[in-house]
């Protein structure tokens, strides 16, 4: 089953990106262009990524003492991707970019994850060339942002350690100037960082000439004391080999040393690594300590690095998806072909017989497996909407009018909780299903099931745990500027509700969708009802599955409205999931929102020695 169709009717039926070149920023561009990038990003996934799925997965990262290793198809998948230009897609001309929107950037990307999200598709070396785009000096753009964009530099994000993991306020890693003499670098202030950082993704390998690590770090008083809290964070860049002011690599390592590689469940295709700083095995002119160059102030590191942090959380959110649709194709198709067991019969009594005499069905006539099948589609279809909406909310911030670029900015801090968080727990249990669709098969290494499964489970931990997402939607984002955010989010779900209230096949979802928002928001009352933090806090994550059923239950009213009013050859299918959604998932939030509401105690207070 091929993903181009749902994409193409998200992409230009629903959103109708193809009226964004009414906008200056992208008047080059058309409909054809928008979909020759994907033809060459489909092409290029299916040839290069595809077929080494598995070899990627079997034959994982490993250090010869020198540099570390990976498969030649991950070498070649890379070139390609950087050849195709998409790397720097959004960019400007002047910098090698291709001034696409960005939600076709990411409806592009999406065929990578697809084919191999283990294989990668350069997240976090776009992100991090962003992110100095927005908080770097001109020349910190040209030397190092510029160089990630054309692909001859790699990228990284390097923020917890060994003792802190996600408490970003216990980071340990210091950073000393450099001496007077470096202070005015024409690429920044310059500093030496010495301690260590746990989890980096691509934190050392061969596929780039560079790599270009965003380091947070903390710099000690006059008295050499760290300043407690996330405010003495700052941001450095530390680049692995050392440059000079033009972008040429000077034939000098920088003293950041591998320590060992993370051996993971799944995702084994990309190395996860363990980074040293200063520890002196490459000293930098005869001295220990890694070089590294301020961005932005001094202090306010966590507020650049969260710029990254948001971009990498919706591409986290955007690989679930492409896992969870992975597994739903395989699943798909898999019922499709595979004869098992016979439908039941009306018998005697009202018993339920089965005619042994009669040949097996395949799988897909069982009610159950297409339960199951529906359930995948419905998580991973509507996940998808929310993720290009959330792209398209880029675009609107990016070239809209200053009134509804606002307005997108706001909707984007409020929905990227959700986007990171919904994708990683649901498409995550989408395949689970496949598996179970498979049976004892789906267990096995002889289907790409099980590996889909290990690959996704790493989506509810990396860029922010679901817990930390939790607490950031229910403890800033529905309040952050009076709860401006929230009711904006609410009438643009209101609106949808006030249009599908009109159609009659969909007037008892619409109502449905109205209850479920009036509950959120009651809960929302409820939950900081007291002003209690920690009452409130306890149980954000049901706050959230239910605030996210809620979403989605959104997206997928509006797409089936868009579906019907347009006579989508796919409006039966999208009907169906969205039925299910409402029927099955959406009367789920009453049992997550009644702890919230109730600020339900036990899982704070029950004693430790209870557990």
């Amino acid at each position: 089953m091929s993903l181009r169709p749902t994409l193409d009717f998200l992409l230009y039926d629903w959103l109708g990106a193809q009226a964004l070149n009414e906008r200056e920023r992208f008047a080059d561009h058309s409909r054809e262009t928008f979909d020759a990038v994907l033809d060459t990003c489909e092409r290029i996934a299916r040839e290069k990524y595809a077929p080494f799925n598995r070899l990627v997965d079997t034959q994982e990262p490993h250090f010869d003492g020198e540099k570390v290793i990976l498969p030649q198809a991950t070498h070649d998948a890379h070139a390609a991707f950087v050849e195709s230009g998409m790397m720097a897609a959004a960019q400007d001309y002047d910098i090698g970019g291709m001034q696409l929107p960005y939600t076709v950037q990411a409806a592009a990307n999406a065929f990578f994850g697809l084919a191999s999200v283990s294989i990668g598709s350069n997240m976090l070396t776009s992100g991090n060339a962003n992110l100095l785009m927005v908080h770097g000096t001109e020349k910190q753009k040209e030397v190092f942002a510029l160089n990630e964009f054309s692909g001859r530099w790699a990228g990284t994000m390097c923020l917890s350690e060994p003792q802190a993991g996600s408490s970003l306020s216990d980071v340990a890693t210091r950073a000393v100037p450099d001496g007077a003499d470096f202070q005015n670098d024409p690429l920044g202030p310059r500093y030496r960082l010495t301690g260590n950082k746990m989890w980096i993704s691509s934190g050392d390998h061969e596929l780039t000439e560079n790599i270009v690590h965003i380091v947070l770090a903390k710099i000690p008083d006059a008295e050499g004391r760290l300043v407690p809290g996330t405010r003495g964070i700052s941001l450095f860049i530390v680049p692995k080999r050392m440059v000079d002011t033009e972008g040429q690599l000077t034939g000098e390592r920088n003293d950041v040393a591998l320590a060992g590689l993370n051996h993971k469940l799944g995702w084994r295709g990309t190395t996860n690594t363990l980074l040293n700083f200063g520890e002196g095995k490459y000293p930098v002119g005869g001295k220990a300590g890694a070089v590294g160059y301020l961005v932005g102030e001094p202090g306010k590191g966590l507020h650049c690095m969260f710029h990254m942090m948001n971009e990498a959380r919706i591409g986290v959110g955007t690989a679930a998806v492409m896992l969870g649709l992975a597994g739903y194709y395989a699943s798909l198709e898999y019922a499709k072909n595979r004869p098992q067991g016979r439908l039941p019969l009306n018998a005697a009594g009202g018993s339920v017989a089965k005619d042994s005499a009669k040949p097996q069905v395949r799988i897909i006539e069982h009610a159950d497996v297409r339960r199951m099948l529906l359930a995948q589609k419905a998580y991973c279809e509507g996940a998808l909407a929310l993720e290009l909406y959330c792209a398209k909310l880029v675009d609107e911030q990016k070239t809209g009018a200053p009134q509804a670029a606002d307005d997108a900015r706001l909707l984007l801090e409020v929905l990227t909780p959700i986007a990171k968080s919904f994708p990683s727990e649901w498409c995550l249990e989408a395949n689970s299903l496949a598996i179970q669709i498979h049976g004892g098969y789906g267990y096995t290494r002889d289907f790409p099931v099980e590996q889909y499964w290990r690959d996704n489970r790493l989506n509810m931990i990396h860029e922010g745990t679901h817990g930390i997402q939790a607490a950031d939607l229910l403890g800033r984002k529905v309040l952050m500027e009076g709860g401006r955010g929230l009711k904006l989010l609410g009438d643009r779900i209101a609106a949808t509700i006030g249009r599908a209230a009109a159609v009659p096949e969909l007037a008892p979802h619409a109502k449905a969708l109205g209850a479920a928002l009036d509950h959120v928001g009651a809960a929302t009352r409820a939950a900081w009802s007291t002003g209690n933090p920690a009452e409130a806090l306890a149980n954000a994550v049901p706050y959230m599955q239910a605030f996210g059923h809620t979403v989605i239950a959104w997206m997928w009213l509006d797409v089936a409205l868009c579906a019907l009013q347009k006579g989508s050859a796919t409006a039966t299918g999208k009907i169906g999931a969205m039925t299910y959604f409402f029927h099955y998932e959406l009367p789920k939030i009453g049992a997550w929102l009644n702890v919230v509401e109730s600020r339900d105690p036990v899982c704070a207070e029950l004693p430790e020695e209870a557990f």
